[in-house]
Formats: C-alpha cells, structure tokens, sequence
C-alpha cells in the first residue's frame, strides 16, 4: 500500500468532522497537512493537536472561486507541492426545490461543485509535471441517487463524480489517481450547517446523522482507500448500499421507494 510518510496533503474543510479527522489521522501516519477552511482559530485547534510537524494553516473562504488560483499559487510557495488534494469542504441541504431561492442552488453549486473544479485544477499542472499525485473528492450517496430536500445538494454532488470520472480517465498516462468517496449517513454537523430554502442554517441534527457511521470508521475508510489506490469508495450501511444498486440496476423499484422517503 502506498506508504504516506512525508506527503504532503491539502485537506479543505478540515476545521470538522471528516475533514479534522482525515487530518487526525494521515498526520498518525506522518504525512504533513494543510488545513484550510474559514476558520483560523479553529484551524489552529486541530493543527495544535495533530501528531508530527510541518503541518500548515491556511485560511480560506472556497465560496470566494476566484481567490482559489491566488491561494494554490501561496500554498505552493511555502510547500514546495501538493501530493495529495482532498476536497471535503461542502454544504447541504434541507429544503424542497419549489422553495428554495435559486441563489440557495447556486451556493451550494459554487462550494460543493466549482470550488472542488477550481482548487484540483490549480493542483494539477504540478502534479502533470512530476507525473505523481492523488486527487480525492468526498462526494455524497446523493452522488449517486436523488433524495427529497436535497435537490441542489444532489445535483452538485452528481457533477463532482461526473468531473472526476472524466478526469481520472483524462490523468491515467500522468500517474495521477482519483478517488471518489461516496459516504452515507455519517456523524457530522453536516445537517446542522445545511442551507434551508431562504439560506438560513438548518441547526438541526437530523435521525439519519444522529445514527449515522463514526466519523473515525469512514476516515479509516477513506485512509485505506488512498493508500490502496481505489479508484472509488462506498461507505454506508447495508440499506443505503442497497439503494445504490437498486438506482443502478432497479432504478424504477428505487424511484417508487423514494416517493414514499420521509426527509427532514
């Protein structure tokens, strides 16, 4: 398996669950990591804790697309290069499509969507010139089926794995891996800081989450998954695993099934 000593991992969306335990965890096994997200102090919290060092902070704001080349070009300054890029900062969802302000779909869109295409292809050209590096995206099992209450959520998380299908396709003959990562249900503040229709934070924890996988189990996952190179991962239950397979081949059965799904 690959061995992570020493590489150097860009995780976005670090300041919390999967993101801050990612950085837990692949700093155990002595990578260094750049942790962005919005907060610095927080940011700060999860770098004093993290084991080794070389670890660095780097604040940034991804709804703000066109300040990604900028932050890329200061990262890449004072590290040299980017082994690994891992695109986990995201927003959800927790509103029917009929009312839901179109400025809600084009947030969520430019967070979970264009700020994941805008930061890999600030990464990928030195990673192209070394003929070495990792892409991973933490997409959703909204990627993979649509839900009530989630239709940007979905949508965006749809686009991710379509993007990255194609680049994985498209970097092949440049040694250069792409992984999807397809969670389900998964102990986060991911309900809590969803959008609701009008923009305002949902603050609810929803049962699904509340009885959701540890965030420690889907980060080992997700670690193994990189270092075995899988190209993608589903980490759910067995009875979310089961609408993803009825999506791909009993897409009608899943359909009826969703008509009657009580989201919150």
């Amino acid at each position: 398996m690959k061995d992570l000593k020493n590489k150097t991992v860009w995780i976005t969306g670090a300041s919390d669950g999967i993101g801050k335990e990612l950085a837990i965890q692949l700093a155990e096994l002595g990578a260094k990591i750049i942790l962005t997200a919005r907060s610095t102090d927080k940011l700060n919290e999860v770098k004093n804790n993290l084991k080794g060092t070389g670890h660095l902070v780097y604040p940034m704001d991804l709804l703000d697309v066109g300040a990604i080349p900028k932050g890329v070009e200061e990262v890449l300054s004072q590290v040299g290069q980017v082994d690994i890029l891992v695109n986990n900062a995201g927003i959800s969802q927790r509103s029917l499509a009929k009312d839901t302000a179109l400025t809600v779909d084009r947030k969520i869109m430019e967070l979970d969507y264009f700020a994941v295409v805008a930061l890999t292809k600030g990464v990928l050209p030195q990673m192209i010139a070394r003929k070495s590096g990792h892409i991973v995206s933490i997409s959703s099992v909204a990627g993979k089926f649509g839900a009530p209450m989630r239709t940007a959520y979905c949508g965006a998380k749809h686009a991710v794995i379509g993007f990255m299908d194609s680049l994985r396709a498209e970097l092949h003959n440049d040694n250069i891996k792409v992984l999807n990562v397809t969670p389900g249900s998964v102990k986060t503040n991911i309900s809590v800081n969803a959008l609701e229709g009008d923009g305002k934070k949902h603050n609810v924890t929803d049962p699904l989450i509340a009885n959701g996988l540890p965030v420690e189990f889907c980060v080992k996952k997700i670690v193994r998954g990189i270092q075995k190179d899988t190209s993608e991962l589903l980490i759910a239950d067995t009875k979310t695993k089961m609408a993803v397979y009825l999506r791909r081949f009993f897409p009608n059965q899943l359909f009826k099934l969703m008509t009657k799904m009580q989201s919150t």
